[in-house]
């Protein structure tokens, strides 16, 4: 019996109309659009507007594209999965909120949260439901709306995020197509340098943590940055040494877009060239557990069915990894 792989067979992404330019930065904060392309390759960023919007307003539109994409009955929906750290609430999770919202009748569901590694971790976990067998059509989202936790008088944090959501289908195959291998990795003593404070059961929401501004994010920079380098290069080599890759042996690396320094420190540590390195953080910015599904998305046309790719994230808390994937739509 052949063995059975988990591939993705359909991409879809969704960003607010709403783009928040450098330039208009410039008028929140001390910055400049030079300044903020050099240092992390942002020009703007979309941001979800209107009151009472979620993240499931963006989640639910990228799943509805994707199961009108792939002509598939919300009924055959075994598994969905919502990578998110921006929550409609803490619960019900998110991704109950949108199989209910596409007529999704016939699935469990549930949120994972690992900052910008999420949709790697979820992917990676979707792909074992269906690898078992016993699980034909999953879900996977990837969706945050940082700006609900992103201080607009902090400069150097309000230049980087936006909001966003993308999504796959896995379905089983038995021709060698899909997740291949993954390389995921946690280490929690990255709590100090890139976290929410507040707003969890060890320190509730008071008037006192919204005053001093604890439901932010923080995030120390140069650590995280070395971090992410270090991380990031390292599960990237280890996936291709183990799969016998070389850098002309995969079609494509799919890096989570946290600041473009870090794409080309990770693509510079691998040999591998810019230009077969999925870029899209000057159009979106950092939009958390959607970085990689937005960044498929928007390549898609220029995937082939068998290409090899190297989908790669850090995170805060650290998380971080990375995942093997042939291209099998």
């Amino acid at each position: 019996m052949s063995k059975i792989q988990a591939a993705i067979t359909g991409v879809h992404g969704y960003v607010p109309d709403y783009a928040l330019t450098n330039k208009e930065l410039e008028t929140m904060v001390d910055t400049n659009d030079e300044w903020i392309v050099e240092r992390t390759g942002v020009r703007e960023r979309r941001i979800l507007k209107g009151e009472g919007q979620g993240v499931s307003v963006m989640a639910i539109e990228a799943v509805r594209g994707l199961l009108e994409k792939t002509n598939t009955d919300p009924s055959e929906i075994d598994l969905v999965i919502c990578a998110t750290v921006t929550p409609d609430m803490l619960f019900p999770d998110t991704a109950n909120l949108v199989a209910d919202a596409v007529g999704i009748k016939n699935a469990f569901c549930f949120d994972l949260s690992a900052a910008c590694s999420g949709f790697l971790f979820a992917l990676t976990t979707g792909s074992k439901f269906v690898e078992s067998g016993t699980h034909k059509k999953v879900i996977v989202i990837g969706a945050d709306k940082m700006s609900s936790i992103v201080d607009y008088t902090d400069r150097s944090i309000c230049i980087l995020f936006g909001d966003g959501a993308g999504a796959v289908l896995l379905e089983p195959n038995t021709e060698g197509y899909g997740i291949q291998d993954s390389y995921l990795k946690s280490d929690g003593s990255g709590q100090y340098y890139l976290y929410q404070k507040a707003g969890g059961s060890r320190h509730p929401a008071t008037a006192e943590t919204v005053l001093a501004k604890e439901h932010y994010i923080y995030q120390n920079g140069r650590p995280v940055y070395k971090a992410a380098v270090n991380g990031m290069a390292d599960v990237v080599l280890k996936v291709m040494e183990r799969n016998h890759l070389a850098a002309d042996d995969v079609n494509w690396m799919v890096p989570h877009q946290a600041n473009i320094r870090i794409i080309e420190s990770v693509a510079n540590s691998a040999k591998f060239p810019m230009e077969r390195v999925m870029v899209n953080i000057h159009k979106y910015g950092n939009t958390t557990a959607a970085t990689l599904p937005l960044c498929l998305w928007d390549y898609e046309s220029q995937l082939k069915k068998g290409d090899n790719l190297i989908l790669t994230a850090f995170g805060g808390g650290f998380t971080w990894g990375a995942v093997y994937v042939k291209w099998g739509v």
